[in-house]
């Protein structure tokens, strides 16, 4: 098997793809014809070289993802926002409002919103919560460590009730078929196999480097580091555990990274929890979805042989 360098992501009726410099998103419309988007990527690591480094650069790529993430989300979800009885209505005052005082920075307003939303109610669900339970647990704990030991425990918890709550949802379901479809078509390629229809459908559905991998992995890794550094107060263990987040991603990125790569027995067995969340987070995808995911791996593809062509100029 060849690991490659690309990524992916499912979003609404669509697939991205990701290189080192580019990203492509295929979308499935509502009249069934796939449209592509295909956009350069330039990493803020190219500007400070801090982030080319092991930790440094898992740090910056788990922001750098959340901000692409939202990006293609965005733009997929402009092609089923619009229901038919909506198409003429007029926008809000508030809708005028923001474009008379953001102009053509809207958009990126938008998103950068989205994703400080996103973070804020990520870490009321996964830090305030669990953190104000072990909290009220402390005095019926005997050593402080096993307050940390709580809180990563109800950490888990929630993270697997709210991934298995959001698999139940129809439109989720959807979207997991596409990430069915995203992890087939890399696996395909990884074991270098023309992206066909018939030859995806072989492959699986799970894959080691894939996000909810990597999110259960900083799940686990946050139990580890919480639990070395002992603090009392409420407030103070929030700070730590803000503080903490980025080295926390960091790390997780490396561990990520190594088992793409790896095919050690070690390697296997770290990978079994996330390959066995993913069966939450996959569904097996259907014809259609394959032919969208297969349209946004070539068009990355097809970007990587034109630099390759080039650099042999």
């Amino acid at each position: 098997m060849k690991p490659v360098d690309i990524g992916g992501q499912a979003v609404i009726e669509g697939v991205m793809m990701k290189n080192k410099t580019t990203y492509a998103v295929a979308i499935r419309k509502p009249d069934k014809e796939i449209v592509i988007d295909k956009k350069e990527y330039k990493s803020f690591s190219e500007k400070v070289k801090l982030f080319k480094l092991p930790i440094f650069r898992g740090m910056l790529g788990f922001v750098e993802s959340l901000v692409i993430g939202m990006k293609i989300l965005t733009y997929s979800a402009e092609f089923f926002d619009l229901e038919d009885d909506n198409k003429d209505k007029q926008p809000s005052k508030m809708d005028k409002f923001l474009t008379k005082i953001l102009g053509d920075k809207l958009d990126s307003f938008v998103i950068g919103f989205s994703v400080v939303l996103s973070i804020l109610l990520a870490m009321g669900l996964f830090v305030l919560l669990p953190l104000g339970i072990s909290q009220l647990l402390k005095d019926k704990l005997a050593h402080p460590k096993l307050i940390n030991l709580v809180d990563g425990v109800v950490r888990v918890i929630i993270f697997l009730s709210y991934l298995k709550i959001i698999s139940l949802m129809k439109d989720i379901q959807r979207v997991f078929q596409y990430h069915g479809a995203e992890h087939k078509s890399i696996n395909c390629l990884e074991h270098e196999e023309e992206l066909t229809v018939e030859n995806i459908k072989k492959h699986s559905r799970l894959h080691k480097r894939c996000g909810t991998n990597f999110l259960l992995i900083v799940v686990l890794m946050s139990i580890i580091v919480l639990m070395l550094i002992d603090v009392r107060t409420f407030w103070l263990r929030f700070i730590v555990r803000i503080l903490c987040l980025p080295l926390i991603a960091g790390l997780s990125y490396e561990i990520i990274k190594w088992l793409g790569r790896s095919e050690s027995k070690l390697a296997k067995i770290i990978s079994k929890p996330g390959l066995w969340l993913q069966n939450l987070t996959t569904r097996e995808p259907d014809d259609s979805q394959i032919e969208v995911a297969i349209a946004s791996l070539k068009e990355v593809l097809a970007i990587d042989e034109e630099d390759h062509k080039e650099c042999i100029g």
